[in-house]
């Protein structure tokens, strides 16, 4: 008996579409399989009303590393406006309720200085240990706090204590770093549309058989589909939850690699602006105040920017997971309680009384945000490169190995990956991913 499909896509994220929309047009027989009611899983643009329907993206908001991102000439070649985002921020970081001097402002940057330059030394080096311990030697100096909560709580996901150095350090985004027109997630969900691939949303797959006779079986509460090859493409916390079950259990190594790349969060909570002119702070500023502990619980503010009138808080690692736990509303009252701390009583009245929270972290299709190493797990987001009894394959931004890993320009290389390995299963060839050799736009 023939498959119904050549190939099942699970997820309809940026590498779930990347390798769909490269396989159905090759001339694959395609299925792409949804759990949820949209496409580009975390990416994810919305117009609040809120926020006076100005986009706001709930996951992925830049193209990083623009100079090798496949994402950007997929933009450009929609004519979706791109611009830099350099001289978008003017750091206004507060001590004890006052801004920083222009003596503590050095200061801060010559530790940000000092920190990557020890941290990459101890990259270098064997055996990997948490980003904590790599600058064990910088403990004492006053800025350390906020510079690692910076490079591993927000840009990671991850706390300090938590995260591999070498992790870190393969995946720095160097480069240029682009805002998109209309918001990330409206781009990927236009641009990256899986074509002649047959698309289901609100389809979850919860039990895959992969050694059945003719290939796999697929199977939820829609029923049962059956296919040569599959991609999956759901995030690590999925896939931990144990909300797909394999028949037979996947092997040790890949069970491995999944313990060894946990989801990080890095969550969002956007303000609208009532009364911003009051407060004294050009469009642009990033706002938040020095730490003494990266443990701490904080909220790292960018204030109306790109000309829009409203503010988005972030935080993230162990800080985010405990206020996802205790809900939106807590968190949003954490968030204006640290506007106040910050501004004084000036911000109670410069913020709207609604907010927008995202929710990644208690979202049961993704739970969490993105995927971060382990020390001495860096190797597994290589684990999956090799498919399971040559017609399961895995992909996703935790499976990159361009450094890129978290980034949704990792996602689609890692979904393009794939698809090139099933597209040899059935004896058919994808082209190459877009090339991104060319300048980034000028901002």
């Amino acid at each position: 008996m023939s498959a119904d499909f050549d190939v099942v896509v699970v997820g309809a994220g940026v590498a779930g579409l990347a390798a769909a929309r490269a396989l159905a047009e090759a001339g694959a027989r395609c299925l792409v399989l949804e759990a949820g009611d949209r496409l580009g899983g975390r990416a994810f643009t919305e117009f609040p009303a809120t926020l006076g329907g100005a986009a706001f993206d709930h996951g992925a908001s830049w193209l990083h590393a623009a100079e090798r991102n496949p994402l950007v000439p997929i933009a450009r070649a929609a004519g979706i406006p791109l611009a830099s985002t350099q001289g978008d921020w003017t750091r206004q970081v507060m001590i004890d309720g006052r801004p920083a001097t222009a003596e503590e402002k050095a200061a801060y940057a010559a530790t940000w200085e000092r920190f990557e330059a020890v941290a990459r030394q101890r990259a270098a080096a064997d055996p990997d240990t948490t980003v904590d311990d790599a600058v064990a030697e910088l403990r004492g100096d006053p800025w350390l706090a906020t510079v690692a909560t910076w490079e591993a709580s927000l840009i990671a996901a991850a706390d300090p204590r938590d995260l591999s150095v070498k992790d870190w350090h393969l995946n720095e985004l160097s480069g240029g770093n682009l805002r998109v027109g209309g918001g990330l997630g409206a781009m990927v969900a236009r641009t990256l549309h899986p074509g002649a691939a047959e698309l289901r949303l609100r389809t979850p797959v919860t039990r895959i058989a992969w050694q059945t006779r003719d290939g796999l079986t697929l199977a939820g509460e829609f029923g049962a589909v059956s296919a040569r090859t599959a991609i999956v493409t759901v995030s690590t916390g999925v896939l931990c939850a144990g909300h797909i079950a394999f028949a037979p259990a996947l092997p040790a190594a890949q069970l491995a690699a999944l313990d060894g790349l946990p989801m990080g969060l890095l969550s969002k909570v956007a303000l609208p602006a009532a009364g911003a002119d009051r407060l004294g702070l050009p469009p642009g500023s990033s706002l938040y105040r020095r730490l003494d502990d990266p443990a701490e619980r904080a909220v790292f503010f960018s204030l109306w920017s790109q000309g829009q009138a409203h503010a988005v808080g972030f935080f993230g690692g162990r800080a985010g997971w405990a206020l996802a736990a205790e809900g939106a509303d807590a968190t949003a009252a954490f968030t204006r309680e640290e506007l106040r701390r910050l501004l004084g009583a000036a911000a109670m009245t410069a913020f709207g009384p609604e907010t927008v929270v995202t929710r990644w972290g208690t979202d049961p299709h993704f739970l969490g945000a993105y995927a971060y190493a382990k020390p001495g797990c860096v190797a597994a987001r290589a684990a999956m490169d090799t498919p399971l009894a040559g017609r399961l394959w895995f992909a996703g931004e935790a499976w990159c190995t361009d450094g890129l890993a978290g980034t949704v320009g990792g996602a689609y290389l890692s979904g393009w990956r794939a698809a090139t390995g099933v597209a040899r299963t059935l004896g058919l060839s994808v082209p190459a991913p877009p090339d991104c050799s060319g300048p980034a736009p000028s901002p």
